[in-house]
């Protein structure tokens, strides 16, 4: 595979990867040094927009239309355990992500009252680190660690910064999911290394050397249920997704939640090192990811529809369009890969903006309870309309994020799998909407409710700054939405080898 061809480009005069990583660690230090607020707040936004500006950077200097990895970073630092960074436009496209989500997360700690500000902006430019690294790293032990810290840091997030007494009960699960998901990650990781070791006489986790040494197809599927079930957990992926609902419920209104749901790291990881080294696996299992999917897709779209809890809903909503996104990525063609990484940009961006509505829903009624909401729309319609955009995106409606995506996924599943399958997926999303329109309704239109917890008279007025960045997300998801032809130009070329890859192997 052209994989294999690394090139440290001319068009940069210095290493931006390790910039983009090391430079959320150093502000992370220098914001513990200071207790200032005002000063706090100053030096925390600007490291997001100087993060974001380096993403950009990145964006510009990118040569979309080569097919090798670009930038190449490496450093040994004890075998076989290396720092090895190098992207391509997949790489890119999720960086700017991250990066765009680290400075609307800034500024939205700044907005709500958070308790332990300075702390909680600290660990989250740690994760940012974590993030970064995950994406732009070539090496699978390097990507376990980070994902091991990120996962790590979350929990403590989603345990101090709870909203509910049952804040033990969300951390057990959580840890009993993520433990679990990280060891059958590693244990892939491991045996790919040992395969590589059995070659050569050494051990190696990097991409490019394991590409050079195919895995014997006798050991491939249990690699491939070793890594994807890893991935999984974290996308989450029926049925594999009994953490989040307790987790969305008990832990922390909107921040943790934002960062922790794996469909952009699960995706990314299937894309980078699960297609590419196990190539005879996938084939061989793909229509067996395909039916927890379509189960998937309607068994939380039911149980999305029979919650009383906000939060809960949309914790269903993630699993039940994570089904569709793994239709796309198992329908193993071009088009597929391209609409399951959009697919993943746009909820990205959509479940950002339905969290941070419902956070602030939530610092205002200190409830998340369906019964105990409505009419909220008269007292800030730019929340409620962020809200309703955010949740048509999901579902793929005309001029959202999702609508290309979707589109993409059901034609190549149409390619892949047929009609039955297409037209379930698609009903799927009917349902989806079903339920979000109907999460909105009770949330925003339906007759206000005489509540023991809130009244008309104590809701506070939404602020000049929460205007402004519901106004943010609205723009971020129109603009992608009516303008995404660069960004699947970004990912045209980087994923012709995959394409071509599967392709042969299906001639044969």
């Amino acid at each position: 595979m052209v994989i294999t061809e690394l090139h440290w480009t001319t068009q940069s005069n210095f290493p931006v990867l390790a910039s983009l990583q090391i430079f959320p660690l150093a502000i992370a230090i220098l914001l513990f040094l200071i207790n200032d607020k005002r000063k706090l707040f100053l030096l925390a936004v600007i490291s997001g927009i100087i993060e974001l500006g380096l993403a950009v950077k990145l964006y510009l200097l990118y040569d979309a239309h080569n097919i090798a990895l670009q930038f190449a970073e490496k450093v040994v630092l004890f075998s076989p355990l290396q720092y090895h960074a190098a992207i391509d436009g997949i790489s890119v496209l999720f960086i700017l992500l991250t990066a765009i989500l680290n400075l609307i997360i800034i500024l939205y700690c700044f907005v709500i009252p958070i308790k332990q500000r300075k702390s909680f902006i600290i660990l989250l430019h740690v994760v940012i680190f974590s993030l970064i690294s995950q994406y732009t790293t070539v090496d699978m032990f390097w990507f376990v660690i980070t994902s091991s810290l990120q996962l790590l840091i979350l929990g403590y997030i989603l345990w101090n910064w709870a909203t509910s007494h049952e804040r033990d009960l969300a951390l057990s699960r959580y840890l009993q999911f993520m433990s679990t998901g990280l060891f059958l990650l590693l244990l892939g990781v491991i045996m790919l290394g040992w395969n590589y070791s059995d070659a050569t006489g050494y051990w190696s986790f990097d991409l490019i050397d394991l590409l050079t040494h195919p895995v014997d197809i006798k050991i491939q599927s249990i690699i491939f249920f070793l890594l994807f079930y890893g991935l999984a957990i974290r996308m989450p992926i029926f049925p594999l997704h009994g953490w989040l609902p307790i987790v969305a419920e008990h832990g922390t209104v909107t921040v943790a939640p934002v960062l922790l749901l794996g469909l952009k790291v699960g995706a990314y990881g299937l894309i980078r090192f699960v297609f590419p080294l196990l190539p005879e696996a996938v084939i061989q299992w793909h229509q067996f990811a395909m039916a927890f999917a379509v189960t998937g897709i309607f068994y939380a779209a039911l149980l999305a529809l029979m919650q009383v809890n906000l939060r809960r809903l949309l914790a269903f909503a993630v699993v039940s369009h994570t089904s569709i996104l793994i239709i796309g990525l198992f329908s193993l063609n071009h088009a597929a890969f391209q609409g399951g990484i959009m697919l993943s940009i746009n909820f990205g961006l959509a479940i950002t903006g339905l969290l941070f509505t419902t956070g602030f829903i939530y610092w205002r009624t200190h409830t998340m309870l369906l019964s105990k909401l409505g009419g909220l729309f008269d007292h800030f319609p730019i929340i409620a309309i962020t809200f309703f955009i955010s949740g048509i995106a999901i579902i793929g409606m005309p001029g959202t994020p999702g609508f290309d995506s979707v589109h993409l996924v059901l034609e190549a599943s149409f390619e892949r799998f047929g009609a039955l399958v297409t037209v379930a997926a698609a009903i799927g999303n009917v349902i989806a909407a079903g339920f979000l329109l109907w999460a909105f309704q009770k949330a925003f239109l339906s007759p206000k409710d005489v509540s023991e917890l809130w009244s008309s008279k104590a809701i506070k007025p939404v602020t000049i700054p929460e205007r402004l960045l519901a106004l943010i997300l609205l723009g971020l998801l129109l603009t992608v939405g009516f303008y995404p032809e660069p960004w699947l130009e970004l990912i045209e070329y980087s994923l012709k080898d995959l394409s071509e890859l599967y392709g042969h192997m299906e001639t044969n």
